[in-house]
């Protein structure tokens, strides 16, 4: 806990739990009275929604951004209690559960509680106290119970969001759907500095960050957004990573850069440790150790459907013929160029959560089995200028051995209703994922919708249009919009739209829907509605 010097430094007053709230006196918080600055400046979330509860998370942040490079933003001095409230309505009179939770100096400030001891399948409404200073009240949902009916469940999907690229406006549109969950998708926050493209505001530090202080920095300023700030406090959060977490196009120790690859790790361990700090992840089940975030996760919503969250980073075969002296990251090869792109001992997830997620799937009983993933795992054939097929190798089709062998599986475990969930390449899908590509003939095993992103610059539409006579797979693309998925599940189907923002840099950008698919149950492939 913070020390009795500390305490009086902040507070400014001896009495400061005289005037605290009625939860943190009776919890036994006695938290600083804040003069000097908002400690929830960055709000609250709420995630992982289990049937007896969900975690809780704020950070204690009165000076969330911080001036110099070198040293973290938010507050200094050590572990710190603060109070907590549960309540079954909004006005937060009908207390169900109240208590004391830590904001631990280790991950700067940051609390992330365990909620459990509360009803499965309804909503309840949350808010953190410290001293004389109260969090926004945020909203949250338990799961149902394991097995239990559920007749339906609606989330939504979103990545890629730039913050020099253009406003949140999506991030408002979407909790605006009042989705029971949102599934952040990766590319939560970006590190680069954008010079070759126009900007509407920029990074805080106008700097790449490479260590804590820096990783840390990007997202208060990420969480100081009032538009996503709004949605972490009303929706429930299952997330998982890409690459501008860390770095461009990244591969486990594998730098774009060609950094050394012990000094790479640092740069990650401490992006990986931010990420966590920003989160609302369960500590008893995801804590950085040693350099490492074991971020993979399964979560079930009654028989309706169940969620398998994947990491597509931290595991993963560097990019194939990585070594060629400007191809770092992600790049197009043909067979014949990189014969590396079929090497069997080359993994996209790993061994070990490759046959986690094997077992997570055979073991499944829910009607929709849902995969949340970072990138594009349908084939894209892409026909290059000499009339050659390449192939991009930072997606599932630089790994298309594990490709094969996940939707092998697919197959063999008749897993019901297998639907991809994809983000990172800026624009809006809708493919049928073949159980072999290269064969019009091989069925289709799942279903993939991916979505665009929510300011990041979309891809060459027309270069890309043009590929879809070589990819009869593809149902549907455009990367001419910005936006996210928003999808809607009963027993019968999964019917997703994707909805489009008019302008990612107006802040008041107008939404329409732009296609509707709907994945009807035992019929793998989505269908335009």
């Amino acid at each position: 806990m913070v020390g009795r010097r500390d305490f009086l430094r902040m507070s400014g007053v001896i009495l400061a739990g005289a005037f605290a709230p009625a939860c943190a006196r009776q919890s036994g918080v006695l938290g600083p009275l804040w003069p000097g600055g908002d400690p929830f400046s960055l709000g609250v979330a709420s995630g992982e929604p289990a049937p007896d509860g969900f975690v809780l998370w704020t950070r204690l942040a009165p000076d969330p951004l911080s001036k110099d490079p070198g040293s973290p933003g938010g507050m200094s001095g050590g572990d710190l209690g603060l109070g907590y409230e549960i309540a079954r309505d909004e006005g937060m009179r009908d207390v169900v559960q109240r208590g004391s939770a830590t904001a631990e100096a280790a991950f700067a400030h940051s609390v992330h509680l365990e909620v459990t001891g509360l009803e499965p399948g309804r909503p309840y409404w949350y808010r953190f106290t410290s001293g004389a200073a109260q969090s926004p009240i945020g909203r949250a949902l338990t799961a149902p119970a394991p097995g239990a009916p559920l007749a339906k469940l609606r989330f939504a999907c979103a990545s890629c969001s730039n913050y020099e690229a253009g406003y949140f406006a999506s991030y408002r549109h979407l909790a605006a759907e009042n989705p029971d969950l949102v599934l952040f998708l990766g590319d939560y926050i970006y590190e680069y500095i954008e010079t070759k493209r126009p900007t509407v505001r920029k990074h805080s530090d106008d700097v790449e960050p490479t260590t804590l202080p820096g990783y840390r920095n990007r997202y208060a300023q990420y969480r100081l957004d009032s538009d996503l700030q709004n949605l972490h406090g009303s929706v429930s959060a299952l997330v998982t990573w890409d690459d501008h977490e860390v770095q461009n196009d990244y591969a486990d120790r594998w730098s774009q850069d060609f950094d050394d690859p012990e000094h790479f790790l640092q740069r990650r361990a401490a992006a990986y440790q931010a990420f966590y700090e920003h989160m609302p992840l369960r500590p008893s089940r995801v804590r950085p150790r040693s350099g490492s975030l074991d971020l993979y996760g399964r979560f079930g919503f009654g028989d309706l459907l169940e969620f398998s969250v994947l990491d597509g980073r931290q595991y993963r075969s560097r990019e194939a013929c990585y070594a060629k002296p400007d191809h770092g990251g992600g790049h197009v090869e043909t067979d014949a160029s990189c014969p590396e792109l079929r090497d069997p001992h080359r993994n996209y997830l790993g061994p070990a959560q490759e046959s986690w997620l094997a077992a997570s799937l055979s073991k499944s009983r829910a009607r929709w089995n849902v995969i949340a993933q970072d990138v594009l795992m349908a084939q894209l054939r892409e026909r290059l200028p000499d009339g050659k097929i390449g192939f991009w190798t930072d997606d599932w089709n630089g790994y298309p051995v594990s490709r094969r062998k996940l939707l092998q599986t697919i197959h063999d475990q008749r897993v019901q209703n297998a639907l991809v969930l994809s983000g990172d390449i800026h624009s809006f899908w809708a493919n049928d994922l073949k159980l072999d590509f290269d064969d019009p003939r091989s069925p289709t095993v799942a279903s993939e919708l991916v979505g665009t992103s929510i300011t990041s610059y979309g891809l060459p539409y027309d270069r890309f249009a043009g590929y879809l006579a070589d990819n009869p797979h593809v149902r549907f693309f455009d990367s001419r919009w910005r936006g996210y998925m928003v999808s809607d599940v009963t027993p019968e189907r999964v019917t997703t739209r994707f909805q489009a923002i008019s302008n990612p840099q107006d802040p008041n950008a107008a939404l329409s829907t732009l296609a509707t698919f709907v994945v009807e149950d035992g019929k793998p492939g989505p269908v335009r509605g």
